[in-house]
């Protein structure tokens, strides 16, 4: 199933947000929510970001590769969608608007692509 490969990373990057957050709260000594430490929120809010997008995003690559999508548009959409939340996560952290205009940009097509080919490659007769 190739669709894991990228839950994996996606996986991944989830976690290495995790570890942001985490030194951030702990270098501003907040324990709970982000004490209005500004660090603190960009590091909370690239973490909840991709948190959000992810399970649609991965349910949708899963259901692509197995109602017979082709292996090279799974390839393509998750890499896009990895490569847009990676550049989406950069700009918050880094507080460049650049990068997270893109990385909106290569989270939100590959969603919107998806959805419309799941629904093209549905077993229709099988369902009625």
């Amino acid at each position: 199933m190739v669709s894991f490969f990228y839950v994996a990373l996606v996986g991944w990057l989830i976690c290495f947000l995790a570890i942001q957050v985490i030194k951030a709260r702990r270098k501003a000594q907040v324990k709970y929510a982000d004490g209005g430490d500004a660090r603190l929120q960009q590091a909370r809010s690239a973490h909840a970001n991709c948190i959000e997008y992810s399970p649609i995003a991965l349910m949708l690559l899963f259901g692509l590769e197995y109602n017979g999508g082709p292996l090279w548009l799974v390839h393509v959409f998750g890499l896009l969608f990895v490569i847009g939340r990676c550049y989406h996560a950069s700009g918050i952290l880094s507080d460049r608007l650049q990068g997270r205009v893109i990385g909106m940009h290569a989270t939100l097509w590959p969603i919107i692509a998806m959805g419309i080919l799941n629904m093209w490659l549905l077993p229709w007769t099988q369902m009625l």
